[in-house]
């Protein structure tokens, strides 16, 4: 097989596993993520709240990774957009920003921390 063959085999085999569904994420942007977690016997749905501080476009690769504070201390998250573990994503708000990394509200606390709301 050539290798224009097996890149063609590739994108057909991502294609399949592709969502169609996901709603348009920027940078800034407060969203709440639904994860499916299986304890057990038991698959239940865990919601994972933050800030899109980063974001990798690459087709069936898409990334985004979602910041929130917790009790004071920052946590990051890293979740790949088209994986079957993600049940759901909305947007709850949308915010203004300059930037396409998000990388300096790690050191940011408080209201410091806080974005401008974008209205649409």
């Amino acid at each position: 097989m050539s290798n224009l063959k097996k890149q063609e085999t590739i994108t057909n085999l991502e294609n399949k596993f592709i969502k169609k569904n996901l709603p348009k994420i920027s940078i800034g942007d407060t969203v709440k993520v639904g994860v499916k977690i299986i304890e057990g016997n038991k698959e239940r749905v865990q919601f994972y709240e933050g800030t899109v501080i980063a974001q990798k476009n690459s087709s069936i690769n898409t990334m985004i990774t979602v910041r929130k504070v917790f009790q004071g201390i920052g946590i990051e998250r890293i979740f790949l957009l088209h994986s079957p573990k993600i049940d759901s994503i909305e947007i709850l708000r949308s915010s203004k920003v300059r930037r396409s990394k998000l990388y300096y509200l790690r050191n940011l606390k408080g209201k410091a921390s806080r974005l401008k709301q974008r209205f649409q």
